[in-house]
């Protein structure tokens, strides 16, 4: 074991009641010991009305079902792995109502704000048959997502590069993705670095460097997720997450817990961590 004090949590990682990952949160939480972190932040993806996208989250009725097996985790663990209840949420315009009542249901610590550009539900408003239009259009996304005031954090930001991949072009959408990172910015909102990029089909992680370097421009704070959906994914890549933080000049990574941000010095969380 490391003799660092921990310091870091998992802060995106599911449960299989999103259909798409395996494992129980135990487990999870015995990788999150292994390798050195203090907690982990259970986030999975949240319920949405009207059978919305339903293949890859829980249903409304099994929210009570998260939040006793999060609970029943936490109580597990406690002394060794703090484990705290979060939520992914998906925003799309109309879900304010949704989700706001959802969010007060139990004590979060940290709501994750997502656009999934892979959903029927997303590409029945947005997508025309034009990728690069689209990818445009998916980082407006993210300024009104952040600009709807509900979430802590946006998840994997330039998700949207992984589909119609062949005709993404990042110097062509560059001006438009400074224009939108100034307005999320403006609202004080977090933007995570995400690791599981390295498995897509552009392979690095979310955001691109070039991204990450104009988001440290804009003094936006940037939060780890492994993304994990099963339990050897928890805090992977965390190192590499870090030293590309560095190359963009953060020298903080931020968590958040009970919603409020805690930022954290990256040369004390890289000799935290066990490497796994």
């Amino acid at each position: 074991m490391s003799d660092k004090k921990p310091l870091l949590y998992e802060t995106h990682m599911h449960t299989p009641l999103c259909k798409h990952a395996q494992g129980m949160p135990d487990a999870y939480a015995a990788m999150a010991q292994k390798r050195g972190l203090k907690g982990m932040i259970v986030t999975c993806h949240c319920p949405l009305p009207d059978g919305m996208s339903s293949h890859v989250r829980m249903s409304p009725d099994e929210w009570d079902i998260y939040v006793k097996m999060v609970g029943d985790c936490r109580e597990k663990w406690a002394g060794e792995v703090d484990v705290r209840l979060g939520i992914e949420s998906d925003y799309l315009p109309g879900l304010e109502g949704w989700l706001e009542e959802l969010h007060a249901r139990e004590p979060l610590n940290y709501v994750l704000g997502s656009v999934h550009p892979q959903i029927e539900e997303y590409k029945a408003l947005y997508f025309k048959g034009d990728w690069p239009a689209y990818h445009h259009q998916y980082f407006f996304s993210l300024v009104e997502t952040a600009e709807s005031g509900l979430f802590d954090c946006l998840s994997h930001p330039d998700l949207v590069k992984n589909y119609g991949s062949d005709e993404w072009d990042l110097h062509k959408n560059l001006d438009h993705i400074r224009k939108c990172l100034d307005r999320i910015a403006a609202t004080g909102i977090a933007m995570e670095i995400n690791t599981s990029g390295l498995l897509k089909t552009i392979p690095e992680m979310n955001p691109s460097p070039t991204i990450l370097r104009e988001m440290n421009l804009r003094g936006i704070p940037v939060v780890i997720g492994a993304d994990a959906h099963r339990p050897e994914r928890v805090a992977a890549n965390y190192e590499d997450a870090m030293d590309h933080l560095e190359a963009a000049g953060y020298t903080h990574t931020r968590i958040f817990l009970d919603r409020k941000p805690i930022d954290i010095a990256i040369e004390d969380s890289k000799a935290s961590l066990i490497r796994g």
